[in-house]
């Protein structure tokens, strides 16, 4: 069984992460039109939050930022060094017609898992945090999690590649999950 795309335990982060379902996580994200201080501080902020949770992928609109920004390391084994990358608007420029399916988590949906299936290499285009433009083809896992941390900026979660029952069943648990957290906040 592959990693999974993350979840999130109960301990504080630089950055709150939004909860399904939040109108939020369902919106299309703005382009954003050049880097900044407060964007390359918001691309550390976002690193900081994604592994302290634990995670290998985090979206601007998880941490309640409607900005095409994401980010992601999906170095896994203890001897390969960290490559932590922050993509500004991201897209997917080609992908291939083979597929792989991974076991798919979420920060954002805690604690939940399910198989999907994505293309399994794609060629991705975007902007780093000094403006440049920059072009990558990702596999494997990375190729995951690059796709899955876009739908996040479409404002798709991997939940809508599921059944509606199981789909449905999810929602449930994080409805109930977020009801835990506020009872335990008051």
């Amino acid at each position: 069984m592959h990693p999974p795309l993350g979840f999130a335990k109960s301990v504080p982060m630089k950055l709150p992460i939004l909860i399904h379902p939040d109108p939020r996580l369902k919106k299309v994200a703005a382009e954003i039109v050049d880097s900044s201080d407060e964007l390359r501080q918001l691309g550390k902020d976002m690193l900081e939050t994604m592994y302290m949770a634990p995670g290998i992928g985090l979206a601007g609109p998880q941490v309640a930022v409607s900005k095409r920004i994401i980010a992601l390391d999906c170095q896994k084994a203890d001897e390969e060094p960290a490559r932590p990358l922050i993509m500004l608007n991201p897209k997917v420029l080609s992908s291939s017609e083979e597929l792989n399916t991974y076991e798919e988590g979420c920060l954002s949906i805690p604690d939940q898992y399910a198989d999907v299936t994505r293309p399994a290499e794609v060629d991705v285009e975007w902007m780093d945090l000094d403006g440049t433009l920059q072009r990558e083809g990702f596999d494997g896992l990375w190729a995951t999690c690059v796709q899955h941390e876009i739908d996040h900026l479409e404002g798709k979660l991997f939940l809508d590649y599921l059944k509606p029952l199981k789909r449905q069943m999810i929602t449930r648990k994080m409805i109930k999950l977020k009801k835990e957290r506020a009872r335990d906040e008051a």
